[in-house]
């Protein structure tokens, strides 16, 4: 699968004609599996590409946006956009009109291809973005449909594509935070295809067969899941699956049914599945949960995967029998539940990037692998501790080509010399393997002048059995001779059965109690001082982050 760095479009054309028949992208909607094959998703691309050069009339760098939930129609339209020669900006379908107004109006987009779901937040955005000439849907044609759909087009399949150089943009990817000066990330052609490349060598040892299945959950506008669960995948003709719900007891219904083999995820959704499963366990006979007791304690001096799945073969079941692991990526990892996963013969294979980096900087491999560790670089980038203040600093044809419209703004996170300041206090150790400690932005400064990392008081707290969300941030004072200076604070959510049992009185002593005493393991000064009990989830991001800017706007709401 030799990427052809000089030219995109041969590339998309060598797999639509390699894979030809078999199957690329598929959902499962009301009326069963639906499902487009290699030759299907290149004829629909072929089409709506020909339909935006001959009828929208769009111009070689115009902006094309998508706000869709992850479909099969969503990839062939990220196709036309390339064939086209636009620049695709995928949007999150959870940011609100005001956020989304403000991506579009940095970007300018001239065409909107939208999901049916989300029609009319297209035409009011249409109202208020002047660029945006052309607005289509990704769904077949319905009686109430007043646009046009994509299914509709004439059947034109040949076009004279237009050819781009690998330095120009391919996506703009806006991070979150987009309510004040949106944040979009160019990624360049020469950008992917450098993922593409090593993702070849990562995967070839992790999955060493010729046609995988794939289960996407993560949305599509975000870079991870667009590089790797995309794009990645299909350049090596695998099949990908769409699941339409992240309810544990759907995902694993549809693990079943098509025989997944590996999945990217975030690692909140492994945190839930590994809840489900306890939960399932907990609800067993007792001989159940005492045989399992037993073997999860044995497993751990058993060094082969396949006698672990073996002993856990039920468990397996559960997932269709034939997964074999998951690369989570988007947050940190827990430890408890990487370690949980790989006792059961699950293999996770965390890795660690950053949109800027387009975004996958370093992945464990089956052959290099470190529980803790978010692995070694893939093979183009180079990576080093700035000795001062321990950032970890990456280089490589990956690096994003700047943030739109945001010259000084890239300046500031892109040196003269190339290197990309990640945010992140890093380690690595002797072997290559990178270990993420902290982050510069989330960094607490005490009045005494010792920092604080959040992550690092997180990792204490989340051990509480009461507990289903921790966010620690720095609160500042302004008053006094410590103005200016930060104290700790810990925002924490209970478990549901938690909040049903005790009333508000003794909900707040016990949880207090509990994180006091949790703290203790910690040096005093990195103790929270101020504990916040909060009865509503976290705000998150679409990859399921907490937003620690906005807990901290609730925190000094209160």
């Amino acid at each position: 699968m030799e990427c052809k760095k000089q030219n995109i479009l041969s590339l998309l054309e060598d797999k639509t004609n390699n894979f030809n028949d078999r199957v690329a992208l598929g959902t499962k909607n009301t009326m069963g599996w639906k499902e487009f094959t290699y030759k299907g998703i290149g004829l629909m691309s072929r089409k709506l590409a020909a339909y935006l050069i001959n009828t929208v009339g769009v111009k070689k760098g115009d902006k094309l946006a998508i706000l869709s939930e992850s479909k099969p129609e969503y990839g062939a339209c990220v196709f036309a956009s390339i064939l086209a020669g636009t620049v695709t900006v995928p949007l999150d379908v959870k940011l609100t009109k005001y956020e989304l107004n403000s991506i579009l109006s940095d970007c300018e987009p001239s065409v909107m291809l939208v999901s049916q779901h989300y029609i009319d937040t297209a035409l009011e955005l249409q109202k208020t973005i002047p660029s945006l000439q052309t607005i289509l849907v990704m769904d077949e044609p319905s009686y109430n449909m007043q646009l046009t759909s994509i299914y509709a087009l004439p059947d034109n399949y040949d076009e004279k594509w237009r050819h781009r150089s690998p330095k120009s943009t391919v996506f703009i990817i806006y991070t979150s935070g987009t309510t004040g000066s949106p944040k979009g990330v160019e990624i360049t052609f020469a950008n992917m295809l450098s993922q593409l490349d090593d993702f070849k060598i990562v995967l070839s040892d992790i999955l060493p067969f010729e046609h995988g299945r794939i289960l996407s959950i993560l949305p599509m506008n975000h870079l991870f899941e667009m590089t790797v669960g995309f794009s990645t995948f299909l350049n090596c003709g695998f099949s990908v699956y769409y699941a339409q719900s992240l309810k544990p007891k759907d995902i694993l219904s549809v693990m079943r049914e098509k025989q997944i083999n590996f999945m990217i995820a975030v690692p909140a959704f492994l945190k839930l599945l590994k809840t489900a499963i306890e939960a399932e366990l907990k609800s067993s006979p007792r001989h159940v949960q005492t045989s399992f007791e037993i073997m999860y304690k044995l497993a751990k001096f058993v060094p082969f995967r396949s006698v672990r799945k073996l002993m856990f073969k039920k468990i397996h079941d559960k997932f269709g029998g034939h997964f074999l692991g998951c690369i989570p990526g988007g947050a940190p990892l827990e430890m408890s539940v990487a370690k949980f996963f790989d006792r059961i013969g699950i293999q996770l294979y965390q890795g660690y990037g950053l949109s800027e980096a387009s975004p996958v900087v370093s992945v464990n491999t089956k052959s290099h692998n470190k529980i803790g560790s978010v692995g070694r670089p893939l093979p183009s980038f180079t990576v080093k501790i700035d000795e001062n203040t321990g950032e970890l600093l990456v280089k490589g044809p990956a690096v994003m080509k700047g943030y739109h419209n945001q010259e000084e703004l890239t300046k500031t996170v892109i040196d003269e010399d190339g290197w990309l300041h990640t945010g992140d206090i890093a380690e690595i150790d002797k072997d290559g393997f990178i270990y993420i400690t902290g982050r510069i932005k989330n960094m607490i400064v005490l009045s005494g002048g010792k920092k604080v990392f959040p992550e690092e008081v997180e990792s204490v707290l989340e051990k509480s059995e009461y507990l289903s969300e921790v966010c620690v941030l720095g609160i500042s004072r302004t008053f006094g001779a410590k103005d200016g200076t930060e104290d700790i604070a810990a925002v924490v959510v209970p478990k549901d059965y938690v909040m049903e049992r005790y009333d508000a009185k003794e909900l707040d002593k016990m949880i207090k109690s509990d994180i006091k005493q949790l703290a203790t393991r910690l040096t005093p000064y990195k103790r929270p001082v101020n504990i916040y009990i909060s009865r509503e989830p976290l705000p998150k991001t679409a990859t399921r982050k907490i937003k620690r800017k906005e807990v901290k706007e609730l925190v000094k709401s209160v």
